[in-house]
């Protein structure tokens, strides 16, 4: 389980005395007892998958603010955290491989246009499961839409 792995890199981490590694995996391991808390179960690894992602999300935006208030330095340990959390990621779809899973839950769903984003978006989420960000499911979900009219 991921979570088992995520425990064991931590012990490592610490022998290891990698501060930044250490620092990051014990946040992740703190926002994942919330979730599980939330949730009222042990989490699966679908879920630590989507703690992770919404991590990766907001460290970006943290990324994005510090270099538009001129604090590089803080963009770049955003940025560590980043690569250290996307390791925990399952492999990331290409845009091909996207394309493909967005043509079969269009055909799949019946879509006839943009109107129908929910519906492809409800088939497609579960075959991505991690793999591809959500904006980016997102947007190739558009514009496999707009090409079919309506």
């Amino acid at each position: 389980m991921l979570a088992d792995r995520i425990d064991a890199d931590m012990k490592t981490a610490a022998r290891a005395k990698d501060a930044r590694r250490l620092g990051t995996l014990r946040m992740l391991k703190s926002q994942m007892k919330y979730r599980e808390i939330e949730k009222g179960q042990p989490l699966e690894d679908g879920d630590v998958v989507g703690v992770i992602g919404s991590m990766i999300k907001q460290r970006k935006d943290s990324a994005a603010q510090y270099i538009a208030g001129r604090r590089p330095e803080l963009a770049e340990n955003e940025n560590a955290e980043i690569t250290i959390l996307e390791g925990y990621l399952p492999r990331q779809l290409t845009d091909a491989e996207l394309a493909e899973l967005v043509q079969e839950s269009v055909a799949a769903s019946g879509a006839k246009g943009p109107r129908d984003m929910g519906a492809v978006m409800k088939a497609l989420m579960p075959k991505i499961a991690g793999r591809a960000e959500g904006k980016r499911v997102s947007d190739a979900v558009k514009n496999a839409l707009s090409k079919l009219g309506a």
